[in-house]
């Protein structure tokens, strides 16, 4: 690898690492949540206006979830008094962010698959949501992930139908939005459900945005916010992806039967009209992204943001990307240039390989860097999940640069036959291109790096 390469792999991951600093789950709740004159006080918008909430709040129960939620709640209760922290609370991360706390009840859960200690922990949250009086609060922290650390499947759904349905949405190319929507509908928690159990209580939100639009009913699958969407809605998408007539008996029969009857339907915006009030969105991928490209013009690069919101197909979008890097290129670059780019990609799996939508999508860029020529000799292209972990693998993602696909070919192996095979994580690591940071303890979606030096 020429030292030019290095520089730029080691520019990439400075900016990867600014983009993570910016999504610290422990300082973005200290900026939100502080103590002051015997009362706490929470950070939150109205109407697009900044205000601090504070009430005379008897007691805070603490419901912590996602992959952040450990730090976020480490933070929360170092805030936090102890004469006004309840004793009932609890914190629920996957297993790989679980930070050891003696004054936290923490519990790790599967993820990205559900398991039985997800279903004990999502009904804890239940019990202490419905412990809570009038003139209480309950703190609820989180993150992305909390969809799957958390399930709570509607009676007579078992958790391993549950399972089933969410390892078939996960293969089927269904936007995270798409899936949330399913998830919600074969819930007793999310779509704003958590709501039912705390009130006459009183609630607010501090949320760390895993989704490219910061659609709060999305976030965790939205746990505490009322939700628009509806079981006719949940048909329709499983039916757009073929998953329909796979579907257990039990789910069936439940979404039939509820379109009809919305006795199970989630919580809906005008049973809880000023949910916004009481939710502050503390950190997004925009705001990593924002960050990356300011410390990017430190480094003296030229910087392009070529999308906030990148969804789609990874292989697809990984071509749509090189070809706005190839305009760029022939308008004339004199210096480094960074283009940078954040969201959630989606991969339809139609081999038998390993890998995950960064790793897909850095290996598609690489073939398409081949295949159409891009006119640098020298660049890095690095994606990768800011909360380390990329599908089924040990890896965040990739970083590959000009030089990887020759690396490929003189392993014996074809490039495109693995990305064919959806087999990205075997093809880069032949290659040496993983990307493995382990986890992060903070989730706003992946992060895409792209930098051309013109010499």
């Amino acid at each position: 690898m020429t030292p030019l390469a290095l520089h730029l792999r080691k520019d990439a991951v400075d900016f990867f690492a600014a983009g993570l600093a910016a999504a610290d789950p422990e300082k973005a709740v200290r900026a939100h949540l502080n103590y002051q004159s015997q009362r706490l006080r929470i950070k939150t918008l109205s109407n697009h206006t900044s205000y601090q909430r504070s009430e005379d709040w008897s007691k805070v129960h603490l419901i912590a979830l996602g992959k952040a939620a450990c730090k976020m709640a480490i933070s929360a209760q170092q805030i936090i008094p102890p004469s006004l922290f309840s004793t009932d609370h609890i914190v629920i991360t996957n297993y790989e962010n679980i930070e050891p706390s003696a004054h936290l009840n923490i519990i790790g859960a599967g993820h990205p698959t559900p398991d039985e200690a997800g279903l004990s922990a999502a009904r804890k949250m239940i019990d202490i949501a419905q412990k809570a009086q009038t003139n209480e609060l309950v703190l609820v922290l989180l993150s992305g992930g909390g969809s799957s650390l958390a399930p709570c499947p509607l009676t007579p759904i078992s958790l391993i139908e549950k399972q089933f349905v969410n390892d078939l949405l996960l293969a089927s190319g269904a936007t995270i939005q798409e899936t949330n929507t399913v998830r919600k509908h074969l819930s007793a928690l999310k779509g704003g459900q958590l709501i039912k159990h705390i009130l006459p209580a009183d609630v607010h939100t501090l949320i760390l945005s895993d989704v490219i639009d910061n659609n709060l009913s999305t976030i965790a699958s939205g746990p505490t916010v009322p939700d628009s969407t509806t079981f006719r809605d949940t048909i329709n998408i499983l039916k757009k992806y073929d998953l329909w007539k796979q579907l257990p008996q039990s789910i069936l029969n439940l979404c039939n039967q509820s379109t009809a009857h919305p006795k199970y339907e989630t919580l809906k915006p005008n049973q809880y009209p000023n949910y916004q009030d009481h939710i502050s969105l503390i950190g997004s991928n925009a705001i990593s992204i924002n960050h990356i490209l300011t410390v990017a013009q430190k480094y003296y690069y030229e910087t392009y943001l070529y999308s906030s919101k990148l969804c789609g197909e990874a292989k697809d979008e990984a071509i749509k990307l090189l070809f706005f890097a190839q305009k760029i290129i022939n308008q004339g670059i004199t210096k480094p240039t960074a283009i940078i780019a954040g969201g959630e990609t989606t991969v339809t799996l139609n081999g038998q390989g390993i890998g995950g939508r960064n790793q897909e999508m850095a290996l598609a860029f690489t073939i398409a860097a081949e295949q159409y020529e891009l006119a640098v000799s020298n660049w890095v292209f690095l994606s990768a999940g800011t909360d380390g972990r990329d599908g089924p693998t040990e890896a965040a993602g990739a970083m590959v640069d000009a030089a990887s696909y020759n690396r490929m070919v003189k392993s014996a192996i074809n490039p495109a036959v693995f990305l064919t095979n959806n087999d990205s994580n075997t093809a880069l690591a032949r290659s040496n291109d993983l990307f493995i940071t382990g986890a992060t303890g903070t989730n706003v979606a992946d992060l895409q790096i792209l930098l051309l030096q013109p010499f």
